[in-house]
This record gives C-alpha cells, structure tokens and sequence, in this order.
C-alpha cells in the first residue's frame, strides 16, 4: 500500500513567487548592464578593458562559488544563506548604482557575484522541499527554471524603460524592493532546509579555481590591448599554477569541489565542453551587438531594449522545441544543426557596418538566438544522463558552473579581441589632440564623449571613424565566433551520437541542480 505526497496549498505556491522573483532578478544581470555599458562607461571614464571587466567579473566570481554555496546551504540551512545573501545583494545593489569609478564598481559587482551565487542553489533546494508532490514538483521547478530563462527578455525590457528615464545606476536598484520583499516574506512562507552531514566548505579550491582564472583572462586582455609586456606575462603564468594546484587538490581530495573524474568519459566532457563554449559565444556576440544598436545605430536605450528581446525569445523558442526535435533526431544531430543555423547568423553578422538595415542585422541575431538554443536544453540533459544517479548532483554542478563561466569568458575574451581591434582599426582624425585621440581609442563609447570636446566636423569624423572601426570588430569577433560554432557542430555529431538523455538506458534520479537533496529541518 502507497500513500500519496501531501499536496501544496497557498503558502507553498506563495513561497515559490518570492523564490522566482530573486532569481529572475539574479538572471537579468546580463542583460540590463550590457544596455547600461555605454552610459556608465561614459560617466564613469571606464576605458575599454574596465569596460568588459565591470560586465565579467559577476560571472566569474559567480560561476566560483556556485558549488560552494549549494554546500555552504546545506550545512547552515538553504533558507538561511538565501536570506543572507538577497539582503548582501540588495545593499551592494544600492552602493554598486552609485559608484563613482570603475576600479570602485568592478568590486562591488564582485560582491553581487557572491551574493548571487546564493540565489539558484538556495532556491532549487527550497523548491524540492516545498513541494512533495512529484507532479507539482516539477510544475514548480518548471516556473522557477523559466524565471531563468526569462531573465534576459525581461532585463532588456525594464533595462531600457530606466535608462530612458533615470541614470545609469538605475539599473542596479532594481534589486532592493525585489529583496527586501524576500527578506519580509521568506521567514513566513519558506520552511528552513537543512543537511548537518553536508559536506565541508572548501574555500580553498574556491580561491584557487578564481586566481586560475582571473589572471589568465587579465593577462589575455591586457595582450590584446597593449601587446606583450612583462608584468602581465608573469601574472597569468601564476594563473596557469594556481591551475595546476586546483586540480592536484581536486584529485586528492575525497570530497572535491568538482569531480574531475567525471571528465573521463567522452560524452560528458563533449557535452560540458559545448556548455561552456557555447555560452561562451552567446554571451560575446550579445555584449557587442547592443553596444552596436546604441552606440553605432544610435538608438535610445528604451528601443535597443525591445530589440535585444528578438535574440532572447529566439534562444528561449530554440530551448523549448528541443527537446521536441531529439524524440525524432539524436540530441546531437539537433544541437549540431541547431549550432550550425547559429553560424549562418554569424555569417550575416560578419557584414554589417554602420549604414546596414537594422531588419538585416536583427534577422541575424535572431537566425543565432534560435540556433543556440538546442544546446541549452540538451547538453545539459546530456550531461545528466552520462553519469551514474548518485553522481547527478555534481554533474549539474559541473554544467551550470560552465554555464555561467562561459558567459563571463565570453564577455571576457572576445570583448577584449574586439577591443583590440577597435584600437587598431580607429582613425584618428588629422589636427585632434593627442589626449582626446587617446581617450578615443580606449572604446567606442569613449570616443562618443571625445567627439563633443572638438570642433564639429572634426568630431563627426572621428565618432564615423569610431563607429566604422567598432563594426570592423564585430565583424571580425563574428567569423571567430562563426568558426567555432561549426567546430562544436562538428564536436556535437561526432561525440554524443551514442550520448543518452535522462530516462534513456539508466534511470534517472531527481536531484537539485546545484547540491544534494537535503531532508526539512522546519
């Protein structure tokens, strides 16, 4: 004789709109500081390299601690840390919006990574313990999941509707009613979720997973900017040790932050590989092309943000029919075509300049969005069904982990490239002082303030010249992108032919996406 799970009522399906809102909050990060770039680069005289730093930072730092916080939650309670970290992420939110330099809101945006790092381990944890239910489970955990993916749509939206009407840290401040309403209603509507024989937190691997990778990334960019130079040098060689000492640790350790081990299978590592690069492209062609609406379409933050909203739909109907797609074709047949409609975009892409229709360049980031979609879904079902149950936690530790640090290697990396090329493509109007000339060649942006201290025609020919050299590094970053997005293609049909979804060939356990399931400690 079976009994059935106890049902949800009111306060359990109040408790998942108050989990929703951080993380749709968390989620639109992205999206709301790529459209506020330009007007806090120029308030703030962030040159091109603290340009992309103030946007990846959150994302390394973020993806760094995911793991940690999904155990950290477990040990101290899920409703805890989540309390904790929405009212950190709320008061930074309010300081970060009113920064006054870059150096100042790149660490303040460190911070919110932190903080934010929180939000998705803490919610996914609450949400299987709320619901009992296995069909209203995963009812629930479909809402709190499409509040992920309904981040960047909504973030362009509300993004531009402030920057058209407020300044630039507006953006930031959206958080604080979102949790203070949180840090009200949580004690009341969520119970408290708690595993004392969680492991331990390891800060360690933490830090040396982040001094891995941030001087690696700084020592590529300041390459790309400035040309080989000593200092950098050296700092990303400790980079590359502090690599090698994260993954002796890992190896040596009987719980690890991330399981290595699982990198010995083919088809996990393809499709962690595709997760991580994929993000990685999807995140670098965004970030260029709404600094392209704005700063070399010229249009208003309101419109550039209604326009990003083609992109972001177009990914979100290329995740939803995916799985629909793999019931008739493998998974890897339909992340290969899917990355492979990606490049065709990418290939449009690699055209447009300063006078091409705005209907031309949209249709390719729209032909891009829909391709990059498949692999969202699928890779990480992939991911899931190529390790054994009891290791499904830690898989999908490893995947969001990719994830997110793509998004910020993307930023990161192709945003230097284009910066570099931006620098080198500028021509510098004859008779323009050197310090306005130097300031232009920092970034687009900064050559639209450079523009205004010269005489008219003068500055006119140096913001066409800044616009044509941004749409030259586009370009350029678009066939990078377009290359290896054939790559992966190639990668998805040849390695995960035989890769099995959830439910194909081993059974599936239900687990949080970050973490282990942890009993309810009301």
């Amino acid at each position: 004789m079976t009994t059935s799970s106890p049902r949800a009522d009111w306060r359990a399906w109040s408790g998942l709109a108050v989990l929703s809102l951080p993380t749709l909050l968390v989620s639109m990060d992205v999206s709301v500081l790529l459209l506020a770039l330009p007007h806090l680069s120029e308030s703030l005289n962030a040159d091109g390299l603290q340009q992309v730093w103030i946007m990846s930072i959150y994302g390394f730092v973020l993806s760094g601690f995911l793991v940690t916080m999904g155990t950290l939650g477990d040990r101290i309670g899920s409703r805890k840390l989540l309390l904790i970290g929405g009212a950190t992420f709320g008061v930074i939110s309010f300081v970060a919006g009113h920064a006054t330099s870059p150096g100042m809101l790149i660490g303040y945006r460190a911070v919110l990574g932190i903080a934010g790092a929180t939000i998705m381990p803490s919610g996914y944890a609450l949400v299987r313990n709320i619901f009992h239910d296995e069909k209203q489970r995963s009812v629930a955990l479909a809402v709190f999941i499409s509040c992920v993916m309904a981040g960047g749509t909504v973030g362009s939206v509300m993004g531009g509707i402030l920057l058209q009407h407020f300044w630039w840290g507006s953006v930031f401040l959206m958080g604080i009613p979102v949790m203070a309403l949180l840090l009200v209603t949580g004690p009341f509507l969520l119970p408290e979720n708690r595993n004392p024989g969680a492991g331990r937190v390891d800060l360690i691997s933490v830090l040396l997973s982040l001094l891995a990778i941030l001087p690696i990334v700084f020592w590529f960019d300041e390459a790309s900017q400035n040309g080989l130079q000593l200092i950098p040098a050296l700092i990303g060689l400790a980079g590359v040790a502090c690599a090698v000492l994260f993954v002796r640790r890992e190896l040596r350790l009987p719980v690890p932050l991330l399981d290595l081990k699982l990198f010995r299978g083919r088809t996990f590592t393809s499709a962690l590989v595709i997760m991580l690069v994929g993000s990685f492209l999807s995140a670098g062609i965004m970030l260029l092309f709404v600094q392209y609406l704005q700063l070399v379409k010229e249009l208003s933050p309101l419109r550039a943000g209604f326009f990003m909203i083609i992109p972001s739909v177009a990914t979100t109907v290329g995740v939803m029919m995916a799985p629909f797609l793999a019931r008739r074709l493998r998974a890897a047949y339909v992340i290969a075509i899917g990355l492979l409609i990606a490049a065709l975009g990418l290939t449009v892409l690699t055209q447009v300049g300063v006078s091409t229709s705005l209907v031309v360049s949209l249709g390719a980031v729209l032909c891009f969005g829909l391709g990059v979609g498949p692999f969202v879904m699928l890779a990480t079902e992939v991911i899931q069904g190529a390790v054994p149950p009891q290791k499904a936690g830690s898989a999908g530790a490893l995947s969001q982990t990719s994830g997110e640090g793509g998004v910020a290697l993307g930023i990161a990396v192709l945003g230097g490239i284009s910066v570099a090329v931006y620098g080198s493509k500028l021509v510098i109007p004859a008779g323009t002082p050197a310090g306005v000339a130097s300031v232009a060649k920092q970034s687009i942006a900064n050559a639209t303030v450079a523009a205004t201290r010269l005489p008219p025609a003068q500055g006119h020919a140096l913001l066409a010249n800044a616009r044509s050299a941004f749409s030259e590094g586009l370009n350029i970053v678009a066939v990078v992108v377009a290359v290896v997005a054939v790559a992966l293609a190639i990668l998805a049909a040849t390695t995960l032919r035989d890769a099995k979804r959830p439910g194909e060939g081993m059974p599936s356990q239900e687990t949080s996406v970050i973490g282990k399931e942890a009993p309810v400690d009301s």
